[in-house]
């Protein structure tokens, strides 16, 4: 599984669709090398990271122990790349949104998120909670959700983080980019063809 990048970035010519890899310890040194890579040129929907541990486990039918056992595993389910700033604009939104709509049109956001903030909204209305306090909620839940993967992944050995290569120039920047920014085991592989199609977002 682990590769060496200089070589495989050297051939990568004429193999098909191709990405970096890495793992990270800390949010903070992701970030980094995500903000290194849009600036160094690569798009959002080149980057992608593991989609959370309930739907890796529906996907692969098993739980894992270390995120390192996933990095080639061209089944695995992931998550498109949404910055922070955008994380919090819909958070935003959620707040400033439902302050235009009643606690009744809010249960349609109850039911997406599987029912798990309808205590607190039912609660948060009986005691004549507005839809603001609604939309707060809802964005709270978000955070801790965002919070929770990243525990969770934490914890099973790292944050993994894929970047999307068109040619062995690319290929050589992120994993330099990568590397850089602290990124563990970084290495380069080819993806079958029909695990090329973009993350969802």
């Amino acid at each position: 599984m682990k590769r060496q990048p200089g070589d495989e970035a050297a051939a990568a010519g004429g193999r098909g669709i191709r990405e970096a890899v890495a793992v990270f310890t800390r949010e903070a040194t992701l970030q980094a090398a995500i903000d290194e890579l849009l600036q160094s040129g690569f798009d959002r929907a080149e980057l992608s990271l593991l989609a959370s541990e309930a739907t890796v486990r529906k996907t692969l039918g098993h739980r894992y122990a270390r995120v390192a056992e996933l990095e080639d595993e061209a089944v695995v389910p992931r998550t498109a790349y949404v910055a922070p700033e955008s994380l919090a604009g819909a958070e935003g939104g959620l707040v400033g949104a439902l302050l235009y709509v009643g606690a009744t049109a809010a249960a349609g956001a109850v039911v997406a998120s599987g029912g798990t903030l309808a205590a607190a909204i039912v609660a948060a209305v009986a005691v004549g909670g507005s839809g603001g306090f609604i939309g707060a909620i809802l964005a709270s839940w978000l955070d801790d959700r965002h919070a929770q993967e990243i525990e969770h992944q934490l914890n099973h050995g790292g944050l993994l983080l894929w970047v999307r290569t068109t040619d062995a120039e690319r290929e050589g920047r992120a994993v330099e980019i990568l590397r850089r920014h602290a990124g563990r085991d970084v290495h380069v592989h080819a993806l079958p063809r029909a695990a090329a199609s973009p993350p969802a977002a």
